[in-house]
């Protein structure tokens, strides 16, 4: 039997995390997030996570420092944080980002810290 689990999200009702992302549409083995219109700043402490993500600007600039390189992002790019990388994000100007994560980063805590 196929399943017929069909989910239709609007962001203007999303639910947020704790660090500012809204969580859109997710599945059993993936999720969608908004980072929307978020500010400059210096970047955090590095951290890695148990899921991969994939990333895709939609306007503005950052800076991904991860593992050791830095990579511009900017819009139109798009960009991969294999699981257990260490990484982390300086914004540059007002920045806006869908993000994929498989598994699921609100899943069983993955998506704290």
């Amino acid at each position: 039997m196929p399943d017929t689990t069909v989910k239709k999200i609007d962001s203007a009702h999303s639910p947020k995390g704790e660090q500012g992302q809204k969580y859109l549409a997710s599945g059993k083995t993936v999720s969608m997030r908004l980072w929307e219109n978020e500010q400059p700043n210096e970047p955090k402490e590095p951290t890695s996570r148990e899921y991969e993500t994939v990333g895709y600007v939609i306007s503005g600039r950052a800076e991904l420092h991860i593992e050791g390189q830095v990579i511009l992002l900017e819009p139109g790019n798009s960009w991969v944080v294999p699981k257990g990388s260490s990484h982390t994000y300086k914004i540059l100007e007002s920045f806006t980002a869908v993000e994929a994560t498989s598994p699921p980063a609100q899943v069983h805590g993955r998506d704290e810290n």
